[in-house]
């Protein structure tokens, strides 16, 4: 059973930084003049528990948590935001964390922002999740993973972006760099946690739609970013899990993936939970019918061969 929270830690201390992978050998492309600049927030006031973000990513990367014994799975995970910022704990390392005490090593995207004035605009962060996927596949040897067994997972504007990489995986992105760039950025299974999904009203997250689109947004910049409308053949296994009572983030988001998968015949497997509300992450879903999703993606993921 899941753990109310992380371990605690000694008040006034850091939690332990892991090692980071940078995903441009020479620099994200398309920079703005002058590069966002890069600051980490915590809005923790609870000194054994920390809980940052991060906003207007320069250096975009992945923080890497190795298993103590590695079962030759990956997961690549997206944390949340609002496409304004990326989580870092709560969605992002203690997932890490948790995930690798199973077994699996685990790669937290820290991807940039679609509002800091990047040339990709709304398909900066979708280059930086394609990115991940090829070096992770480029460098499993390192890791002892075996590159045909690497998934996505991603929570909130996190989950659209596990969404948008699962369904566009094969969209050029980016210019290639260097030879991780020939391989495929598909993903095996995909798991977006109460993802932002449709651009349109009445279901959109405004937040993210504004962020990622713009406001004037017209029809057709929506249909391409909204991932349920681009599901095709070789979208992958699809684990989907959302509450009824989140009130950020309409649970119609996942029900429009679901009905789009079911339509091109591609698995899905939907989790409803009562309660949960938005953002749960791992500790916000102790007490509620949603705690017990951790523990559902696992089981799941081994029908899948992840695990």
């Amino acid at each position: 059973m899941l753990a109310a929270g992380p371990p605690a830690r000694a008040a006034g201390s850091a939690p332990a930084e892991p090692e980071t992978i940078d995903l441009w050998p020479a620099g994200p492309p398309g920079a703005p003049t002058p590069l966002p600049a890069e600051r980490i927030v915590q809005r923790s006031a609870d000194p054994r528990i920390s809980d940052r973000f991060v906003e207007h990513v320069a250096r975009p990367r992945m923080a890497v948590f190795r298993p103590a014994r590695a079962n030759g799975g990956a997961v690549l995970v997206m944390p949340g935001g609002g496409y304004v910022r990326v989580v870092i704990d709560k969605e992002g390392h203690e997932l890490g964390r948790w995930l690798s005490a199973r077994g699996y090593t685990v790669f937290v995207l820290f991807y940039r922002l679609p509002g800091d004035g990047w040339a990709a605009g709304p398909d900066v962060a979708l280059s930086d999740a394609q990115r991940a996927m090829r070096l992770i596949r480029h460098r499993a040897r390192d890791y002892d993973i075996d590159p045909a067994r690497v998934a996505a997972m991603g929570f909130s504007a996190g989950g659209h972006l596990c969404a948008d990489l699962a369904t566009r995986f094969a969209h050029p992105a980016y210019a290639p760099v260097d030879a991780a760039d020939a391989l495929s950025a598909r993903t095996v299974v995909a798991a977006p946690i109460y993802p932002v999904i449709g651009m349109r009203a009445p279901h959109a997250h405004a937040g993210s739609r504004a962020q990622l689109i713009g406001q004037g947004a017209d029809e057709a910049l929506e249909d391409a970013h909204s991932p349920h409308l681009n599901v095709s053949a070789e979208t992958p296994p699809t684990f989907l899990v959302h509450a009824e009572d989140d009130g950020a983030v309409p649970v119609e988001n996942s029900l429009l993936l679901r009905a789009a998968l079911r339509a091109k015949g591609i698995p899905v497997e939907t989790h409803l939970f009562a309660r949960g509300g938005h953002g749960f992450g791992l500790r916000g879903a102790a007490g509620t019918p949603a705690s017990v999703w951790p523990e559902l993606f696992l089981a799941w993921a081994k029908t899948q061969g992840l695990g």
